[in-house]
Parts: structure tokens; C-alpha cells; sequence
């Protein structure tokens, strides 16, 4: 069976890149279409792949203004020739649902979330325009939306990275989908032994992950607070923070392994559709402090693997360190890493072949 894997971009690790990786080991003579590949900030494992690009990899600053390009990505992933191929995975967060595929190719797409920037954070993503840009940024997404609808037609079956993200697509794209959790190296992340003084953050530095609100409060707290992940409000954010709020950059998975097993507590304050991060500080032991909305509902239990707070503002989230000062102690690392072991690798892997097995079944014997 001849399998290709679509991607929207190779520029950084972060979840759905990992999704993509356990792919491509389930699948590894699948080549990799993706419209940018930045092989500086992808580690080797990646860069060794069969990578394709589009041609907005030949634009000046694709492999880092990429977001830019949005008005092009529906056009260039219709440039895909797949008609080679007899299965097509695509991971999607915005474009790479919309490729065409032959009557004959079954395309299962892996859905990490509806183009959020298109549908429910859309108010979100213009309100701090300017009123030109409200109105030129309007005016495109109207036609990106209608082919963001489009195009989900041309999914043969929906995946969903969790309940969260299959309400939002039945919400916007009227499909069913059948929820697998994405995987969570639970092998790598392990427990080590004891705790330091500590609360971490492990997040690229961009609005919506609201890291300037876990600034805020340990501002005030005086906590010590580690922040590890790079982006383009890093160095608004670091002239924000008090001494007592260490960045510490990209860096690598070992090191990153390290700061979970040795944090108190690992504080996730923005809502994610799944959200990886926080399950890795699990599978190290470490108990959570997470906005109660979005993925974390799933994965995170309340008193048991780590606490919610329900109001994503600053006296919300600060009552909820203060309240894992306290009780802190009182958390399980075991208990906490039992639960994430429910988000592994190997089910992973052991979930999507059966599906695909299914579905390739039933759609041979309908074709």
C-alpha cells in the first residue's frame, strides 16, 4: 500500500509534529508533504525524512513568516499531486485537509482542530487590529472559511485529537469523527527522583498560551518560575517578569525531561485543544495547574493529578498556586504517572492502525 503524509509545516517541534513522527514510523517509506521545511529548528530524525515542499518554500521568510502565507495555503496544497498513492494521512490544524485525492485513495485526516483563527478564536485574532486590518482580514477569511468548509468534504474519515476538538468539528464542518489521543513518549518521560522548588512552563511564547498571565501572577506570589520555549513574545515577556522568572530558551528533550521530573508543579494557562505538554510533566510525576477549559479537561484529573482554575485571569489562576503550595505534597507521583500512561506511544500506534485497517477495508470493498 503506497501511503503519503501531508503536514502543514516543518518549522519547530511541538505536538502535531510528534503525531506526524509516529506516523511516519508506522508508515516509513511515506514521503511527507509539507508547505515549509525549517531544517534549523527541526531535529535530525525529521530532516531525514522524504520531505516534499510547496512552492511557498521558495518565498523570502516562508521558513519563519509562515503564518503570513495563510491566503496561499489553500491554492499550494491543491498543488499536491498524490495520484500515486492508496492511502493519505494528513495532520491537519489548518490547510492540509484540503488536498485532492483520486476516487480510489482513502484520505483519513487527523484532525488536530478546525482552523481556530477561522472559526471560534476569530473575534480573539482581530479585536487588537487596526480597522483596516480588521476589514482586509475579514474580507479574506470569509473565502478561507468557505473553502476551510469545502474542503473538509474531500476527508474520507475525520480523526480527532480529543472530545474537545470532535465537538468543534461536527460544530464546523457537520462530520463525525472518532477521537484518538495523540501520543505522549511516556518511555522517555519518566520518574526521578525528588522535587525542587520550582513551577515550570514548557510553551512556545505566543498570545493565545497566555504566559504573560503566569507572569503576572508570580510576579505578585514571588515564586521561582521557569520558562522554557521560545517565540515572538519573548522579549515582551521577559522585560515583564521580575527576577524571580527564569527563560531559559529552546532546549533539548533531555534537558526538558529534567526541569518536569525536578518541578514542583507544572502550570499550563491557556487553552489548548489537547495540550501534550502538561501530560508529559505527568508522566514525570509532577501534578498540573491548568485553565479548566480546552483538552485538559481530559487528561488532567482534578485533586488527584493536579488542580483547575476556571477563570483564565489573574486572581483565578493565583488562588490555584497558592492552593498548590499548600497541598502540593499530597500528590502521588505514581498515581500521577499511571494517568498518563493511558496516552502512550504504543497505543497510539496500536489505535491508528486498527484504524486504518478498518477503514481501508470498508472503503476498498465500497470502491
Amino acid at each position: 500500500m503506497r501511503v503519503a503524509i501531508v503536514h502543514e509545516w516543518f518549522s519547530g517541534i511541538g505536538g502535531s509534529e510528534k503525531v506526524v513522527k509516529a506516523f511516519h514510523e508506522l508508515f516509513p517509506d511515506a514521503p511527507v508533504y509539507v508547505f515549509v521545511h525549517n531544517k534549523n529548528n527541526m531535529p535530525e530524525e525529521y530532516n531525514k525524512m522524504d520531505i516534499r515542499t510547496s512552492y511557498l518554500q521558495k518565498i523570502p521568510f516562508s521558513k519563519t513568516k509562515y503564518q503570513k502565507l495563510l491566503p496561499l495555503m489553500p491554492h499550494a496544497v491543491e498543488q499536491y499531486d498524490l495520484s500515486d498513492y492508496d492511502l493519505v494521512i494528513s495532520s491537519s490544524t489548518c490547510c492540509a485537509k484540503g488536498v485532492i485525492t483520486k476516487a480510489d485513495t482513502l484520505h483519513i485526516c487527523y484532525c488536530h482542530t478546525p482552523m481556530r483563527y477561522g472559526w471560534d478564536l476569530y473575534h480573539e485574532y482581530i479585536k487588537d487590529k487596526s480597522t483596516i486590518m480588521k476589514w482586509i482580514i475579514s474580507s479574506q477569511m470569509k473565502n478561507i472559511r468557505l473553502w476551510d468548509k469545502l474542503s473538509s468534504d474531500r476527508v474520507d474519515c475525520f480523526l480527532a485529537n480529543s472530545n474537545n476538538v470532535a465537538k468543534r468539528i461536527q460544530k464546523n464542518y457537520r462530520r463525525n469523527s472518532k477521537v484518538i489521543y495523540p501520543p505522549v513518549d511516556t518511555d522517555f518521560y519518566t520518574l526521578k527522583g525528588e522535587c525542587g522548588d520550582y513551577y515550570l512552563i514548557v510553551s512556545r511564547l505566543v498570545g493565545y498560551k497566555r504566559v504573560d498571565l503566569a507572569i503576572e501572577v508570580f510576579n505578585e506570589l514571588n515564586l521561582p518560575l521557569v520558562i522554557i520555549g521560545g517565540g515572538e513574545e519573548y522579549k515582551k515577556y521577559k522585560t515583564m517578569a521580575n527576577s524571580n522568572i527564569s527563560f531559559l530558551g529552546r532546549l533539548s528533550d533531555e534537558e526538558i525531561r529534567n526541569y518536569y521530573r525536578e518541578c514542583k508543579a507544572f502550570v499550563f494557562p491557556g487553552e489548548e485543544d489537547f495540550g501534550i505538554t502538561p501530560v508529559e510533566a505527568q508522566a514525570c510525576g509532577r501534578p498540573v495547574i491548568a485553565y479548566g477549559k480546552g483538552g485538559t479537561l481530559e487528561t488532567v484529573i482534578e485533586g488527584q493529578t493536579g488542580l483547575f482554575f476556571y477563570n483564565q485571569d489573574k486572581q483565578s489562576l493565583k488562588e490555584a498556586v497558592i492552593k498548590m503550595e499548600k497541598s502540593y505534597k499530597i500528590f502521588d507521583s505514581k498515581v500521577i504517572r499511571k494517568n498518563a500512561l493511558r496516552f502512550s506511544v504504543n497505543r497510539f500506534k496500536s489505535e491508528i492502525m486498527d484504524f486504518v485497517t478498518e477503514k481501508v477495508m470498508e472503503f476498498h470493498n465500497k470502491v
